[in-house]
């Protein structure tokens, strides 16, 4: 059995979108794919809003840390995807090449109703990708 194709998430902190979308995909994709999320200057913990979020659609993250982006992970990724930046000099899109952008805003800092809105705008584009693979 071949080792799964790993699809890569990042975000500058690694606490937000990258780790919903991990989350999304992990749900949604089919078992040959394998997500993972990193950023570029990851935080210590997930953002708790997200956590929040997602268990109110019944995905649970607390179990994923945030990770630092490597170029292994680069590397040995099938599809690297770019959250979005606000902070262009630590733009994972910057040292990726083939990024797949989704310009998705920061949920850092928002009240949960943004939040919300974020994450089912990434719960949309994970279904889209998965739906092309």
């Amino acid at each position: 059995m071949s080792e799964p194709k790993k699809i890569l998430f990042v975000c500058v902190e690694n606490a937000g979108r990258s780790q919903m979308a991990e989350g999304f995909f992990r749900k949604f994709a089919v078992p040959e794919f394998l997500p993972q999320s990193a950023g570029t200057k990851p935080t210590n913990e997930i953002n708790p809003l997200a956590v929040q979020v997602m268990k109110e659609v019944g995905i649970d993250i607390t179990g994923q840390k945030p990770k630092v982006l490597s170029d292994e992970m680069i590397k040995k990724s099938a599809k690297v995807v770019n959250m979005g930046c606000m902070d262009k000099e630590s733009c994972p899109a910057l040292f990726v090449n083939n990024v797949i952008d989704w310009d998705i805003p920061d949920p850092k800092g928002k009240p949960i109703e943004q939040v919300r809105k974020i994450r089912d705008e990434i719960e949309i584009k994970v279904r889209e990708l998965v739906a092309s693979l």
